[in-house]
């Protein structure tokens, strides 16, 4: 990448690019346990559930959307309210160029000026990169969850990470 890479609150128009990047790990990777891709119409409902406390970020580069990061619900029971699940996606084409690390970090860096207490990591075994930028930005593995997810043919283990905001 020659150009500079930019980072800014996704828009609903960004939706179909996001996606896009979405469905591929779906059809490509162990990223995501979704085995079925989203919709459009999906898609933006997913968005539009995205409050102030739970941003939707995208990285930009040239004109294009090249990754994007999120602070979702952990769950929709009262007591978790404070708690988020991040979630960092890169286009194929732009993996291992910096642009997970610089999501991963703008992404935990807008959760530390929220009312969020704490975000939880899920990251599929085998993916020693992801847990290795994680722990730079100061999460922490809390445990493995073993074989919770078949995909391709093969059941899974999930590393669990987690970050807790200093609070004042």
């Amino acid at each position: 990448m020659s150009g500079e890479l930019s980072i800014r609150v996704a828009t609903i128009d960004d939706q179909e690019a996001i996606m896009d990047i979405y469905n591929e790990a779906v059809a490509n990777s162990t990223a995501t346990f979704d085995t079925d891709p989203r919709t459009l119409e999906k898609q933006i409902t997913w968005f539009k559930n995205h409050k102030d406390i739970h941003p939707v970020l995208v990285g930009e580069f040239d004109g294009e959307i090249v990754g994007w990061a999120s602070l979702s619900p952990w769950s929709d029971r009262c007591a978790y309210e404070t708690t988020v699940e991040v979630s960092v996606y890169i286009h194929k084409d732009h993996r291992g160029k910096g642009i997970g690390s610089k999501l991963l970090k703008a992404v935990t860096d807008r959760g530390r000026t929220l009312k969020i207490h704490t975000v939880i990591s899920r990251i599929t075994e085998g993916n020693q990169i992801s847990i290795h930028l994680h722990e730079k930005l100061g999460y922490k593995t809390i445990g493995i969850m073993k074989e919770v997810g078949f995909k391709f043919g093969k059941f899974r283990d999930v590393t669990m990470m987690q970050l807790l905001y200093k609070q004042p």
